[in-house]
């Protein structure tokens, strides 16, 4: 993946809009009822359809809104408190948010070093996902560095256990997302899903699960089916994109959409599914449009 369209990228613009950002910003969750726009949907309902802010960048957030609600959906995934008030005016929902300080994907929760600094981001954030109705946060393990499997559960487990607290008070889910590190995330320690259950396991909380993102589990796992199905007590979110390539989820890729889809809903599975592939087709909103129908089944 081209590094202008990394994760990475777009998570540095939105800590640098964030920096400076107070609680008196934030709409109240009343403001999401204010919707002007008709949803003339034709979506079946049975999936929750949102979309990574980041992967369609390249659209302003209200024109990013603008499409969503022309698709007929009402949710986008990563976005953090200072946008909060733009996709309000749209009547949209922050379907999976990012806390309000330094979001790193590899300065995470296995270094006890960045623990005090990780703990306060969360812990100031919640009182204002709570403010603006939301309910879910992601997290990462961070990189390894050298460090092994079992330190890292460890202190992965220290860390997160100072903020559940925060999240059961206020009937909010943390989720730690899987990243490939083969390709995508060299390092990541959170690669693998029998690890991520593994510390699902350990903290024992049902305010903590994991993001189950697609695209990355192929990669680095495969057997997404069976592996969705056995462990769904544990995958509280999901993230599409095509294999190889992370593009569009369509005929060009190995991954049947369709199929994974009716596996999730069969879990009984009731929260959002948000594309995070990076549109290749000259047709980028059109890109957009199909792999929602493609997912709506």
């Amino acid at each position: 993946m081209p590094k202008k369209h990394s994760r990475r990228s777009a998570i540095k613009s939105f800590v640098a809009g964030t920096a400076a950002l107070g609680t008196a910003a934030i709409l109240p969750s009343y403001a999401l009822s204010e919707n002007k726009i008709q949803n003339k949907s034709s979506l079946k309902g049975n999936i929750n359809h949102s979309v990574c802010q980041w992967t369609y960048g390249f659209l302003s957030l209200d024109d990013l809104c603008k499409v969503v609600k022309q698709i007929g959906f009402s949710a986008i995934d990563l976005l953090g408190p200072k946008d909060w008030p733009t996709i309000q005016q749209y009547g949209i929902y922050s379907s999976m948010c990012y806390h309000g300080g330094t979001v790193s994907l590899t300065d995470g929760f296995n270094d006890k070093k960045f623990h005090d600094q990780l703990v306060k981001e969360y812990l100031d954030v919640f009182p204002l996902m709570v403010k603006a109705g939301y309910k879910d946060v992601i997290c990462f393990s961070g990189s390894r560095r050298g460090m092994d499997d079992e330190t890292g559960l460890k202190n992965c487990v220290d860390g997160l256990k100072r903020i559940l607290p925060g999240a059961e008070k206020n009937g909010l889910t943390v989720h730690m997302e899987l990243l490939n590190s083969k390709i995508d995330h060299k390092d990541y320690m959170c690669d693998r899903t029998p690890w991520g259950v593994e510390l699902c396991k350990r903290i024992d909380s049902p305010n903590f699960r994991l993001l189950y993102d697609i695209y990355h589990m192929q990669i680095d796992e495969g057997d997404v089916i069976r592996t969705i199905k056995q462990n769904v007590q544990y995958l509280g979110h999901y993230h599409t994109g095509g294999v190889p390539g992370r593009n569009e989820i369509d005929q060009s890729q190995e991954l049947y959409y369709p199929a994974i889809m009716k596996a999730i809903l069969e879990t009984g599975y009731k929260g959002y599914v948000a594309q995070e592939f990076i549109p290749a087709a000259p047709d980028k909103v059109a890109s957009l449009k199909k792999a929602v129908e493609t997912c709506d089944v």
